[in-house]
């Protein structure tokens, strides 16, 4: 009887340890699966704007959330104005695409740092200007967007005969069209100049062929993007200066200035930018957003290769792995410091 109860206690001892065993395992386990993939059960609404050749860094970012296991919907589409509002009222949570000083209206109307979080600089020194061919730059020595002022210089960019020189502009919507507006007033061009806005890439399509076949060209750009590598600074344009920084909300003690020149625009960085609230419960996410950064030159040529032919979808998604893999060790450093943010 003795022998037959220890047996069975024995028995009851050995599943009770085992149970505690596997338990431990089991919870090991899991906390493993948490560490690994922090963002698992939780969707993530990216909200970016339409411009096909600025989804690049979209994707950059889509891929990383994805490996700390965040399921992330597909992108809404929309204006830089609407963007901010969206992630402000949580109808999104995330951007990649927020300019910090161009954006800036924007960003303090949609709720300022009540509603949204500022996490990193994807992209730093972005430039913003106005540039004209470099032969009509050196023939009549222009250097000055206010030389435009001068009737005989306005009507070398006459593109529509009206005596103005047409400046191919900005898209409403985008923010850079309200500095233009406001230079034009600022610099007394507004009997010269014409600023020419609607489709930028369509506008900036025919500025182009008119280069190509010898005539005058005057437009707003900036950089990164595919323009920069088809008309080459100092090759095949030139920046012009502004007298001085002058800008739309008054804020004119910012950097304008590269390579010694006025352009007029802040020299601004594009940033990571979330809804408060999803920040605060997704530090993985938020962490990981705040390291992501890409140069201006690599957008550049991605943008090059869309211009190219490699503009679907499909294609731009195939850049970012590229792009992930010829920078696998500082893309993983963004993941383990996303992993440790718990």
């Amino acid at each position: 009887m003795m022998q037959s109860r220890l047996k069975a206690l024995s028995k009851t001892l050995f599943s009770l340890t085992a149970a505690a065993s596997f338990s431990a395992l089991t919870m090991s386990s899991i906390a493993s699966a948490a560490e690994t993939m922090p963002g698992k059960g939780v969707e993530i609404t990216p909200i970016f704007p339409t411009i096909a050749e600025e989804r690049f860094r979209g994707e950059i970012a889509i891929a990383g959330l994805e490996a700390l296991g965040y399921e992330v919907e597909e992108p809404k589409e929309t204006e830089y104005a609407t963007l901010m509002l969206a992630l402000s009222y949580g109808d999104a949570d995330f951007s990649v695409h927020a300019w910090e000083e161009l954006h800036k209206t924007f960003y303090k109307k949609a709720g300022g740092d009540d509603t949204l979080v500022k996490a990193g600089n994807v992209i730093p020194g972005v430039l913003q200007g106005y540039l004209i061919d470099k032969k009509t730059a050196e023939k009549h020595n222009i250097t000055q967007l206010t030389d435009l002022k001068k009737p005989e210089i306005a009507k070398l960019f006459d593109a529509d005969n009206d005596g103005k020189a047409d400046l191919t502009g900005c898209n409403p919507g985008w923010g850079c069209e309200l500095v233009i507006d406001h230079h034009i007033e600022a610099y007394g061009l507004g009997d010269t100049v014409n600023h020419n806005r609607g489709s930028y890439f369509a506008l900036m399509a025919d500025t182009i062929t008119r280069y190509n076949e010898g005539q005058s060209i005057l437009y707003y750009t900036w950089v990164p993007q595919w323009i920069a590598g088809v008309l080459v600074e100092n090759e095949d344009v030139v920046w012009l200066e502004v007298p001085q920084t002058d800008l739309p909300d008054g804020n004119n003690s910012v950097n304008t200035s590269f390579n010694g020149k006025n352009l007029g625009f802040a020299v601004d960085q594009i940033q990571s930018i979330l809804n408060k609230d999803f920040a605060e419960e997704n530090p993985a996410a938020t962490k990981f957003l705040s390291l992501v950064q890409i140069s201006a030159s690599d957008e550049s040529a991605q943008n090059l290769k869309m211009q190219n032919g490699e503009k679907s979808m499909k294609d731009i998604k195939r850049h970012a792995q590229e792009w992930i893999s010829a920078n696998q060790a500082k893309y993983d450093s963004w993941l383990k410091a996303a992993r440790t943010a718990m």
